[in-house]
């Protein structure tokens, strides 16, 4: 059965729920000064947090830069998966970058990382490019991933 979500910014108090999806998702997990900074300090930076009830399941950031909208980070709560969240959550992410004005986004994502491959690539993601290297735990390589928001 899937849930009914809504969505709305993620503020500072926020941060904490953001944390505990941040830490079950991730090797490599932002830290609360990382998030608070995006949150106060870069004009560039929009955050998304996905509600179940009271409840932040979801979240999703990305930067802003002229035309283009780049993730910089999307999890949902490991219990929550599985049930189309993700969909729901980049439908809402592509929508909220086009009306800030972008135009093409892009993210990162491990190379081992298939499951979210197919969730972008449903989403009219394409590879772009390499990354060698690119995360610091396993020195695991990203899959740089684009695609034209008016296209799909």
């Amino acid at each position: 059965m899937e849930a009914t979500v809504t969505f709305r910014l993620m503020t500072v108090e926020d941060i904490d729920d953001v944390l505990l999806i941040e830490n079950a998702s991730f090797a490599t997990p932002w830290s609360r000064e990382a998030f608070y900074n995006e949150l106060m300090n870069n004009h560039f930076a929009h955050y998304i947090v996905m509600l179940e009830q009271d409840k932040v399941i979801g979240y999703c950031g990305m930067w802003i830069i002229v035309d283009e909208a780049h993730i910089t980070n999307i999890a949902i709560l490991p219990e929550y998966r599985g049930r189309k969240l993700g969909e729901a959550l980049m439908v809402k992410v592509k929508m909220s970058a086009m009306s800030l004005g972008a135009t093409r986004m892009t993210l990162e994502v491990r190379v081992s990382n298939h499951v979210a491959q197919s969730l972008y690539r449903k989403h009219g993601f394409v590879a772009g490019g390499i990354r060698k290297n690119y995360y610091t735990d396993n020195q695991e390589d990203a899959i740089v991933m684009w695609v034209n928001l008016y296209e799909n």
